[in-house]
């Protein structure tokens, strides 16, 4: 739904010393010293291993995911007040949205800019690691043919609730973001997302109503994101969330 790091180092070469030593011994020493102050190659794919072994992966829990509350277009208002309860407890209360009293801090106190290959967003810090988790993940595994994907577009944190009827955004809480609308559209939503060129086009799944690769969904769900492309109704693919536990998530 539209809105509104792991970063690899570069290395450099450590800058040679200047030895005041005689000519005939600084001829000898060089070769070494030269040895010595260049870096150990690391590739980025080594990187990115050394990095996922500190990314467990664990799954979005199923009472947080929207066709739990949500069947047809009928809204089970106690499994509902769970997941906004759940939500308003571990990240923050948000204007407008029930059970305030859970939690005194506002989710918005919490945003925190990130970058997500390089674009820049909003999101709520708890899930800062996280989401750098699944960067490292997709870098990692999906970089060749049909599971390589360059965004250009990711939103983040929103003040404005896109959903109706008692449903609460998970953007509103900072814990989602969005990747191209434009290439990534919500076949399920509002017009004018049904007359996307790609929600008119035959399509055997939504993964072909989607730009983006089965390899990027499936890192965000090794790491406690739900696809909304998932969900029967909204078919919404540019829309990450995550669902899972908080609280094992490193700060």
């Amino acid at each position: 739904m539209l809105p509104g790091f792991v970063t690899f180092r570069h290395y450099t070469a450590a800058r040679m010393p200047t030895w005041r030593l005689p000519i005939a011994l600084f001829a000898l020493v060089l070769p070494l010293a030269l040895l010595l102050t260049l870096p150990t190659p690391v590739s980025a794919r080594a990187t990115a291993v050394t990095t996922m072994r500190k990314c467990q992966p664990h799954k979005a829990l199923d009472f947080l995911k929207r066709p739990h509350f949500v069947r047809g277009r009928s809204l089970d208002g106690h499994r509902n007040d769970r997941a906004v309860r759940f939500r308003v407890s571990h990240y923050g209360h948000v204007d407008g949205v029930a059970f305030a009293e859970e939690n005194a801090e506002s989710a918005l106190t919490y945003a925190a800019s990130t970058r997500f290959f390089g674009l820049p967003v909003q999101v709520h810090r708890r899930i800062q690691p996280v989401l750098s988790c699944v960067e490292t993940r997709i870098r990692y595994a999906c970089r060749k043919g049909k599971d390589h994907y360059v965004p250009h577009a990711v939103g983040g944190f929103r003040n404005i609730n896109t959903y109706r009827g008692g449903e609460v955004s998970n953007h509103l809480f900072g814990i989602a973001i969005d990747i191209d609308p434009d290439r990534n559209p919500c076949c399920g939503c509002v017009e004018p997302w049904p007359e996307h060129p790609a929600c008119q086009a035959k399509a055997d799944s939504v993964f072909d109503q989607s730009a983006l690769p089965r390899c990027w969904v499936e890192a965000f769900e090794r790491h406690g994101f739900y696809w909304l492309g998932r969900d029967p109704q909204l078919r919404d693919t540019m829309h990450f969330e995550y669902l899972g536990n908080p609280e094992r998530l490193y700060r």
